[in-house]
């Protein structure tokens, strides 16, 4: 039935002259009579299966632009990500209902942000690895990157206090974030030139 439908689709899809995916999607749901969400997910199907290309008709060109596109969301959601974690850790109080904010948060911080933004800077095309891999990766390399800055900062003045370890794992996880960004932009750089 699956497969039955992604050949209507796509029969729908090439004997169609539209140019936007929201027209393609609209002429997809009125010709068989199916719903738009699902329309659009059998789109996504033959796009992610290659038999559908879907182009953006007005890519960013600089880095700027690319940030502040749908692109960068992902980098501004991890900012946005440490900044409500450090407001968790100290502008909530201790003993409040909010408690559980900051542990919600802060398991995040440490157990998965670290890695996901090194997993991110490692592989920056969606296609290197599935995302349950992503996932699993990003907890292991998690919990093998903090160890190491509390052993880093063992050695150091400030020692292993709350403030130090925060300021660390939030100054590293940013740095990646960009590194893993300007890794993004640059392959889709090349895309656009491709």
């Amino acid at each position: 039935m699956e497969k039955e439908m992604e050949k209507k689709v796509l029969n729908v899809i090439r004997h169609t002259k539209t140019l936007t995916l929201r027209e393609t999607v609209e002429e997809v749901t009125k010709k068989l009579h199916i719903k738009k969400h699902e329309a659009a997910k059998y789109i996504h199907d033959l796009w992610k299966k290659g038999e559908v290309e879907i182009e953006d008709p007005n890519p960013p060109k600089t880095l700027p632009s690319y940030l502040f596109s749908i692109y960068g969301a992902w980098f501004w959601a991890i900012i946005i990500l440490i900044t409500l974690t450090a407001t968790a850790i100290y502008l909530l109080p201790q003993n409040s209902p909010y408690i559980y904010v900051r542990y919600a948060l802060g398991s995040l911080f440490i157990l998965y942000l670290p890695g996901h933004t090194l997993i991110e800077t490692l592989y920056p095309k969606e296609e290197d690895l599935e995302p349950l891999e992503r996932l699993a990766l990003s907890i292991g390399l998690s919990l093998a990157l903090v160890p190491l800055v509390g052993l880093v900062l063992n050695y150091t003045p400030w020692g292993i206090r709350l403030t130090p370890i925060f300021t660390a794992l939030a100054t590293l996880t940013t740095l990646l974030t960009i590194t893993a960004t300007i890794r993004k932009f640059s392959y889709h750089k090349l895309l656009l030139k491709a």
